[in-house]
C-alpha cells in the first residue's frame, strides 16, 4: 500500500525505488518531481545520484546551464560520473556529450528553454534510459500553447514517463504518483490523511478541483487511512528548514 513520506529522505527513498521498478519494466524516460516551491534541488540530488552508483563512470549528468554543471563539479570533485551542461549554443555538440560508452543519464531541472537542444540529446541518447529530476519542460511562453506546442509533447514531452510526484496543493491535500502505484489525491480529514482519490492519469486542475469539491473517493475501495500526525504538513515543515 503507498502512502505519504514523512521526511525529505523518505520521499527520495520512495522515488529511487519507484525508478528502480520503472527501469525494471522497460521505461527508458522517466521523471522524477518533488514540486515545492522552497525546495533547494542541490542537497535533493545529491542524496538522489546513489541510485546510480553501480553505474560509476557510465552515468552521465546533465545541467540546464555551464555555470550550474561547474559548481557541481566543485561540489562531487571526487564523483566517478562526467557532469556536463545540456547546452544552447552553437557550439555545442551533441558528439562530445553524448558517446557509446554512457549507459545511463540524469538530467537535473531541465527547463522549457533546453527543449530543442533535449530532444537532440534524447535522440542521440536512443533507447538508452535517462531520468529527469525536476523538469520543467512545460511553459506556454516558451513552447506555445498552439500547434507547434502540441506536436513537441507528442514527440518529446509525452514520451517520458513520471514515475515519482509529490507536490502539495494546500495545507490539507497532497497530490502524489509513485511508479507502478496509479495517481493519488491525499485529503487531511480530523488529524489523519485519507487518500480520497486513485487515477490512471494524472488529473488536470480542474479535474482536482472537481474531485475536492465532491470530497468522495473515486476509487472502488474505501478511502485508505494515512499516517498521524498530519504527516505532509511535518514533511513541508521539514522542506522549508532544509532550504532556509
Amino acid at each position: 500500500m503507498s502512502e505519504l513520506p514523512n521526511s525529505l529522505e523518505d520521499a527520495i527513498a520512495q522515488s529511487q525505488t519507484a525508478v528502480q521498478a520503472a527501469l525494471a519494466d522497460g521505461c527508458n524516460r522517466l521523471q522524477v518531481e518533488f514540486l515545492f516551491p522552497e525546495l533547494k534541488l542541490m542537497p535533493v540530488a545529491e542524496q538522489f545520484v546513489p541510485l546510480f552508483a553501480e553505474y560509476d563512470s557510465r552515468l552521465k549528468i546533465f545541467f540546464a546551464d555551464a555555470g550550474a554543471a561547474a559548481l557541481a563539479r566543485r561540489d562531487w570533485a571526487d564523483a566517478p560520473f562526467q557532469i556536463l551542461d545540456i547546452g544552447t549554443g552553437r557550439a555545442a555538440s551533441l558528439q562530445t556529450k553524448i558517446q557509446s560508452e554512457d549507459e545511463i543519464f540524469l538530467f537535473i531541472s531541465p527547463t522549457s528553454v533546453e527543449v530543442p537542444q533535449l530532444e537532440k540529446l534524447c535522440d542521440a541518447i536512443g533507447d538508452r534510459p535517462l531520468v529527469f529530476l525536476n523538469p520543467r519542460l512545460e511553459d506556454s511562453g516558451t513552447v506555445g500553447i498552439g500547434y507547434a506546442a502540441r506536436k513537441i509533447r507528442d514527440r518529446f514531452i509525452n514520451t517520458i514517463e513520471c514515475c515519482y510526484y509529490l507536490r502539495p496543493v494546500d495545507d490539507q491535500t497532497a497530490l502524489y504518483r509513485c511508479y507502478p502505484g496509479q495517481w493519488e489525491i491525499w485529503v487531511e480529514n480530523g488529524g489523519d490523511y485519507q487518500k480520497i482519490a486513485e487515477l490512471p492519469t494524472k488529473p488536470s486542475g480542474d479535474e482536482l478541483d472537481l474531485i475536492l469539491m465532491k470530497g468522495q473517493p473515486q476509487t472502488t475501495t474505501n478511502a485508505v487511512p494515512g499516517r498521524k500526525p498530519n504527516v505532509f504538513k511535518s514533511l513541508q515543515r521539514f522542506l522549508k528548514a532544509l532550504s532556509s
